[in-house]
């Protein structure tokens, strides 16, 4: 196998590869979550392999930000593929593409890429996918750690370093993932909603620039939603956060009536309900 920066040889055909993502994210709180990746991941002998863990939450509750930040601890190229109903095995492969000379190109996907650099690479949404489209994926995900391509002709084995993980949403508009995914899938690891410390630390991670009233009130807004079970997140939040703060500076509202309208303009009327009667200043 030869290779240069951006293309790779395999069997005689030249892959073109993909570019790591860099997103400025970062993982505060819930250490636990991010231990329990890192062992998945381990390797404790000769004879073993890495696990495939899947990510399990409610949308925004920070899945793809935690496999991002525990991929990077262990200073990887981190490759995301984003999951969709009409994702196909090719996509998810290698797709040929008509160059500008007519020849035919060959691109690899993000995973693809990933297997062959030793990257980490996290397949969001994973459960929007069909089961056609997993079942490309299926000896990748077992002892045997390879991909075919029928496009290309080739098959390709997995870096030694290559880690694999998916998120997926807690919500109605999925598929069912199919048995023999589902047990090459594992462990799963469950994220909830974060402490209210912990939610204060993300709201501050995300707006520095923030004032901490502004961080408090929406701090105690999203954990009145919690108790009750909303699906509101701390990506809610940070939006409510952020969207409040313009109104205030181009609009010159009082706090207490920016917030009010960045609530309701964001997640409705109905969210209002959850709002104290006023900001607490937190020091």
């Amino acid at each position: 196998m030869s290779k240069s920066i951006d293309t790779v040889e395999i069997e005689g055909v030249k892959l073109h590869l993909s570019h790591p993502d860099e997103l400025p994210l970062k993982w505060v709180g819930q250490r636990d979550l991010m231990c329990q990746l890192l062992a998945a991941w381990m390797i404790i002998h000769d004879k073993d392999y890495p696990l495939n863990p899947r990510l399990l939450g409610k949308p925004g509750v920070g899945k793809t930000t935690l496999a991002y930040a525990t991929a990077k601890e262990l200073k990887r190229e981190v490759y995301i593929f984003q999951a969709t109903m009409d994702t196909r095995p090719e996509d998810l492969l290698i797709t040929p593409v008509v160059s500008s000379q007519q020849e035919i190109k060959y691109v690899a996907s993000s995973i693809v890429t990933a297997m062959i650099r030793g990257g980490v690479v996290i397949l969001d949404e994973g459960n929007r996918m069909s089961e056609k489209s997993w079942a490309s994926l299926a000896p990748l995900l077992d002892n045997r750690r390879y991909i075919e391509s029928i496009v290309a002709g080739v098959k390709i084995n997995a870096h030694k370093d290559f880690r694999f993980c998916a998120t997926m949403n807690d919500d109605a508009s999925t598929f069912e993932l199919p048995e023999y995914i589902h047990s090459r899938l594992q462990p799963q690891i469950f994220i909830d909603f974060p402490e209210r410390d912990d939610e204060l630390l993300i709201l501050k991670e995300n707006l520095p620039f923030m004032e901490q009233n502004i961080l408090a009130y929406v701090v105690d807004f999203l954990q009145r939603a919690h108790r009750k079970d909303e699906r509101y997140t701390v990506r809610d939040g940070i939006n409510i956060g952020r969207y409040a703060g313009k109104i205030i500076k181009s609009q010159k509202a009082t706090l207490d009536s920016a917030l009010k309208n960045a609530v309701k303009q964001i997640l409705g009327e109905e969210a209002l309900v959850y709002l104290s009667s006023g900001p607490k200043v937190v020091k």
